[in-house]
């Protein structure tokens, strides 16, 4: 929409042939259906919330900034709302009014909108390209692909279209979920469904060097773990051998080890008479209890007061470095974006056109970039959109 859009109002007679049957369809998912379209930040955060191939947006976040994305939506009549971690969403609460106000944009400039209509195939031929749709044959000077990835391919993003690009020459970095949740081999996790964990440490390590850090909320699957940090580091762990990870949750991480040890020391001081099944009610979650007992080999029947020095320092261990290993990362389905896409290196950054094939053009997820939670994704299809369109328009 961004990049169609771009172009019409530049002067050039666009046609956005779109496969379902309204607009932005995967916008309105976003976000739990609030959208957060992008993040108040500054170009040098923005950057370093990119996993893959960050220095190729540095021209297209420079061209469109997160300040430029909330000035557009203003303009076409959608205001918005800075919450926690500069994210925005629009005032309502509604993805609904960002795709309206990209609607807006396409109507007043002109561009001829085409639902229902799925693209098959894009050729180069004399003088341009020939696009063949299930509506028929267009001819067009010019060529912009936002078909994004293959996450949520529900909403139309299948990743088809990459058999076209690869037939026009591009190389194409093999797809992976990202974003999405972690399916883990210890089969108690099962038990903990639906506990969400606030303010936990987790890592990655990969034979042993650390591969990701981060600090947040976490969520318990049936077979997993979900929620904003585990979302973040299936991002950095995908395009690793999964069984050479080592997960580590820090239950505690406002407290070091040894600050932990005295806490439980003070916390069984409390319950001396109590068996040490029982001694953990104010330390942890009531679900969460059984599965620390079983791991920490201590008898639940122990009481508090005979649990031993080492044992406590042991627990306090556990609770510091409670271990986990991947199984897969969840599919497609459950990926918010994907890893992978059109090769970087094919494309100029300046202005998203093929470095191979004149007059071809990328944006959003298509391309082989990805990006954190928070805005980040979105604010990268607008500015490429934005890039491309102008790019195509005035050349």
């Amino acid at each position: 929409m961004m990049a169609a859009g771009m172009a019409a109002g530049l002067g050039a007679r666009v046609r956005l042939v779109e496969r379902n049957e309204k607009l932005g369809k995967k916008l309105y998912i976003t976000g739990k259906g609030r959208c957060n379209v992008t993040n108040f930040c500054d170009e040098g955060e923005f950057i370093s919330n990119v996993v893959t191939n960050s220095k190729f947006l540095y021209s297209a976040i420079r061209a469109f900034s997160p300040a430029d994305t909330v000035a557009f939506l203003e303009k076409y009549g959608c205001k918005i709302k800075v919450e926690r971690g500069r994210r925005v969403f629009p005032q309502s609460g509604k993805a609904s009014d960002v795709t309206a106000a990209l609607f807006r944009f396409l109507r007043e400039n002109g561009a001829e909108i085409m639902l229902n209509t799925c693209c098959l195939g894009v050729e180069r031929v004399q003088g341009g390209f020939k696009v063949a749709t299930d509506e028929g044959v267009l001819f067009a000077h010019k060529v912009i692909i936002c078909t994004g990835g293959a996450s949520y391919p529900s909403t139309g993003s299948t990743g088809e279209m990459f058999v076209a690009i690869e037939k026009l020459g591009h190389a194409v970095s093999p797809l992976r979920p990202a974003l999405c949740p972690i399916v883990l081999k210890e089969k108690f996790v099962g038990q903990l469904a639906g506990l969400t964990l606030k303010n936990v440490g987790l890592s990655a390590f990969y034979e042993g060097k650390k591969v990701f850090s981060g600090f947040g909320e976490m969520l318990f699957t049936h077979d997993g773990i979900s929620g904003p940090v585990a979302l973040s580091m299936s991002s950095h762990i995908n395009k690793t051998e999964l069984n050479r990870i080592t997960i580590i949750l820090d239950l505690k991480p406002a407290l070091d080890e040894k600050a932990l040890y005295d806490r439980i020391n003070r916390d069984f001081l409390g319950a001396k008479n109590n068996f040490f099944k029982n001694s953990l009610t104010v330390l942890l979650p009531k679900s969460l209890i059984p599965i620390i007992i079983d791991l920490s080999k201590i008898p639940p029947q122990k009481q508090a007061n005979s649990v031993t020095a080492e044992e406590r320092r042991a627990l306090a261990r556990l609770l510091k470095r409670l271990e986990f290993h991947p199984e897969s990362l969840a599919d497609f389905e459950e990926a918010i974006v994907t890893c992978g896409g059109v090769d970087v290196k094919q494309i100029n950054p300046s202005t998203m056109e093929s470095k191979l094939v004149q007059g071809l053009f990328f944006a959003g997820e298509v391309i082989d970039f990805d990006a954190l939670t928070g805005g980040f994704n979105i604010q990268a299809a607008l500015s490429t959109g934005y890039l491309a369109g102008k790019g195509a328009a005035e050349e």
